[in-house]
């Protein structure tokens, strides 16, 4: 029996993940969760989600996002989203990971996408 490394157990999830992901996926979950999950949530999620459509982000970094984002939109994660308080926090821890392991490629106009979108979903 071979033993696992801990960075093949991440890149398998990694890879799971990213199966997850789609674009529509993500715009409905960041849709139906705008108000639940709270604006920490939304502005990573959105964050990672125009650095990933900017081409000066490396395909490496992409990945990570994307697997972060499919995390997010995946229907089954670790702590159920409807679970009052802690629903969303993996889905944060995650994100915040992502987001901290790319920031380099997180641009100011990111955020500022970020920020006019939720603007967008919540005026006041």
């Amino acid at each position: 029996m071979e033993d696992k490394k801990p960075s093949d157990e991440n890149e398998q999830a990694k890879s799971t993940f990213l199966k997850q992901y789609s674009e529509e996926g993500f715009w409905e979950k960041a849709k139906s969760v705008a108000q639940r999950a709270g604006l920490d949530v939304l502005e990573q999620a959105l964050k990672l989600y125009y650095s990933a459509l900017d081409d000066d982000t490396p395909k490496w970094a992409k990945v990570t996002i994307f697997s972060a984002l499919g995390y997010f939109i995946a229907p089954l994660d670790a702590i159920p989203d409807i679970t009052p308080v802690a629903g969303f926090s993996d889905d944060l821890g995650v994100l915040a990971a992502a987001v901290a392991t790319v920031l380099v490629y997180i641009k100011d106009e990111h955020g500022n996408k970020a920020k006019e979108k939720l603007k967008q979903w919540f005026p006041d």
